[in-house]
């Protein structure tokens, strides 16, 4: 397999707030409760949620990992772009959070309308997270396509 990038990506679903914070490279670490399995240098096309409802960018995870929330935040406050109590609100009750680093994030040039999408199949937006592959329908595809290695 050598440096070959996976060809699996992962279609985020966040607020345009943190979407735009990513894109901008204000915001390198992006939290999920539930565990994410990602491999370095996987795709992750990054959907902005209403108002914005379009895929803005791209970025590649740079890693994962999953600990305690409060060793989390001791490793990663400053990259999250999230004030301490956001952060506990978010994770109030959870025993553990995965943090995904993300690098190489990019604007596309023209967004992808959820308008556009659900034109050209039945398309939903995650709540959270979704895969998609070179296999996908549609702009999905074609967009993890273009971020996979030949």
């Amino acid at each position: 397999m050598g440096t070959e990038r996976p060809r699996q990506a992962i279609l985020l679903s966040l607020k345009p707030r943190f979407a735009q914070a990513i894109l901008r490279g204000i915001k390198t670490v992006e939290l999920r409760r539930q565990r994410v399995a990602l491999a370095p240098g996987a795709a992750v096309l990054i959907y902005a949620s209403s108002p914005v409802m379009a895929i803005i960018g791209t970025a590649r995870v740079r890693n994962v990992e999953r600990d305690d929330p409060q060793k989390i935040w001791t490793r990663h406050a400053a990259s999250v772009a999230l004030t301490r109590a956001e952060y506990d609100a978010y994770l109030r009750g959870a025993d553990s959070v995965s943090a995904i680093t993300l690098e190489d994030p990019a604007f596309l040039d023209e967004p992808v309308t959820l308008q556009q999408l659900r034109g050209e199949q039945p398309f939903h937006p995650p709540q959270s997270y979704c895969f998609v592959s070179p296999s996908s329908p549609g702009t999905l595809g074609a967009l993890s396509s273009k971020l996979a290695p030949a």
